[in-house]
């Protein structure tokens, strides 16, 4: 998995933080990924975190340790359909 090529793979148990955000309070939560729908991440730490992809830039954490940031913006869509979106690059 790699920053280019990470919109194609399942997020849902991953380790991730919110490195920005258009809302202060976003910033900085982290936890494991739990749900995922078109527009928001579930994310559960200390407490359960519904966070908006759009407006929010993720690190995430793969099984190897390698950390991946990614622009929540290019996250947006339902899981079984970025599988099937054609990126620019």
């Amino acid at each position: 998995m790699t920053a280019k090529n990470i919109i194609w793979h399942e997020l849902i148990g991953l380790k991730a933080k919110v490195i920005r955000a258009s809302h202060p309070e976003l910033v900085g939560i982290e936890g494991y990924v739990l749900d995922e729908t078109r527009n928001t991440l579930t994310i559960v730490g200390d407490r359960v975190w519904t966070v908006p992809k759009d407006v929010a830039e993720f690190e995430f954490e793969t099984a190897a340790g390698k950390r991946i940031r990614v622009n929540g913006s290019k996250l947006v869509g339902r899981p079984e359909m970025r599988l099937k979106k054609r990126w620019r690059k």
